[in-house]
């Protein structure tokens, strides 16, 4: 079946561009897609779309949606905040089991980089409200939200630099944010609110077990996970997750200049959510 766009009103009365994509075999799962951060979410766009169709063809109900101020939604990127993103994505996944007349399917949350923040403290919420316990597809995920947002400044220095006026300007944007302005980057406006709700997020467990499928790119014949997360994969089995982790080759395709495919990671994440 042909994926189907729509606007759908959130639980703060603005739209959200959403795509749907029905299950194309008996009915396996619902899979909702959490989109990265500024640019690496248009750089994705491609990628996210054949996963959403791989997955429908596989069985699963898939909901791929802009955030509040993101893409082809309401809003504008500056008056985004992190709690309204995690208001978002507990609606976001209500939507989807309401399309899909399946109320006790299983739920997975795939969040690629910082999209995969979103989808531990969305798992959390959802976990305290008494819901069961989502799935989660982790592509290439943020452990830190402070090392993003970090990034993400540091493109304003590295513009600035090539005028010769680089010296001190993560340090000055961090200062206007502390204060409570909103500062422009690469040409996206970030509120005070969004900046320190990025900074304080970690790709911690959530509180009730699960499954995990954690799944990395990199170059050469034998890709490996980064160091970090290996790290905090073992923390999340110490809690009794269950994390399936692999690094599959492929490009850094959410930042690379052109816009490029990931073959082994589509493949895998198929497969991982099937097994």
């Amino acid at each position: 079946m042909p994926a189907e766009p729509c606007f759908a009103r959130a639980d703060d009365g603005s739209e959200r561009f959403c795509i749907h994509h029905a299950a194309a075999a008996p009915l396996r799962g619902l899979v909702l897609h959490l989109h990265p951060f500024a640019e690496e979410m248009n750089k994705s766009r491609r990628m996210a779309a054949q996963q959403a169709r791989a997955l429908a063809q596989a069985g699963f109900a898939v909901l791929q949606f802009d955030l509040l101020g993101c893409g082809d939604s309401a809003g504008d990127h500056g008056d985004a905040t992190w709690p309204a993103w995690l208001a978002d994505t507990l609606w976001a996944a209500r939507l989807l089991r309401e399309r899909t007349a399946a109320p006790h399917a299983p739920l997975w949350l795939w969040g690629h980089r910082v999209g995969a923040l979103l989808a531990v403290q969305a798992a959390a919420a959802l976990a305290e409200a008494g819901e069961p316990a989502p799935g989660l597809l982790l592509w290439q995920p943020t452990v830190q939200g402070k090392t993003a947002l970090q990034q993400f400044l540091r493109l304003k220095a590295a513009a600035e630099m090539l005028d010769g006026g680089a010296k001190g300007v993560t340090e000055s944007l961090k200062r206007d944010l502390a204060a409570g302005q909103a500062v422009e980057v690469a040409g996206y406006r970030l509120h005070p609110q969004l900046a320190a709700g990025l900074e304080a997020a970690t790709l911690a467990p959530p509180p009730q077990p699960a499954r995990a499928v954690w799944l990395e790119v990199a170059g050469g014949d034998a890709p490996e996970l980064l160091p970090a997360s290996r790290m905090a994969i073992e923390r999340w089995r110490a809690v009794g997750w269950q994390v399936d982790a692999e690094a599959v080759t492929g490009p850094a395709f959410w930042q690379t200049t052109e816009i490029e495919d990931a073959p082994a990671l589509l493949a895998r994440g198929t497969q991982a959510l099937q097994a």
